[in-house]
């Protein structure tokens, strides 16, 4: 997915920043993270209030198969928090837009509960 393309499809949303990372794409609103492309795909940042949203709209949460530790223990599968983009949302702007603020208060609580452990330190 080129940045072009990124672009106009967030153009109902707000402005975004896009940065190149691991192979793929951060999406950026107001400098948090709340969108990843990875392999071509669009994924949205999730988390407990907004993960059974996804689910409904029959979103797959990406996961990965984790590395052998070194006392030979089996890899586990790794969940991260973003989920792929619903379909519909590539044909309507405003659904977009939607699932972008979505995800954007999602990665808003998680920087929230970030700085609140910093402090704690």
């Amino acid at each position: 997915m080129d940045d072009d393309t990124l672009h106009d499809l967030f153009q109902a949303f707000g402005p975004i920043r896009i940065k190149r990372m691991f192979g793929g794409k951060g999406i950026y609103h107001q400098g948090l993270i709340f969108a990843l492309v990875i392999k071509d795909g669009l994924m949205f940042k999730a988390d407990e209030l907004s993960a059974p949203r996804f689910i409904e709209a029959d979103c797959t949460q990406w996961s990965y198969q984790g590395h052998a530790s070194k006392d030979g223990q089996d890899n586990k599968r790794v969940t991260m928090p973003y989920w792929n983009a619903p379909s519909e949302a590539f044909d309507d702007p405003e659904v977009m837009a939607e699932w972008a603020r979505l995800a954007f208060e999602a990665a808003l609580r998680s920087e929230k509960r970030s700085s609140a452990k910093k402090k704690k330190q």
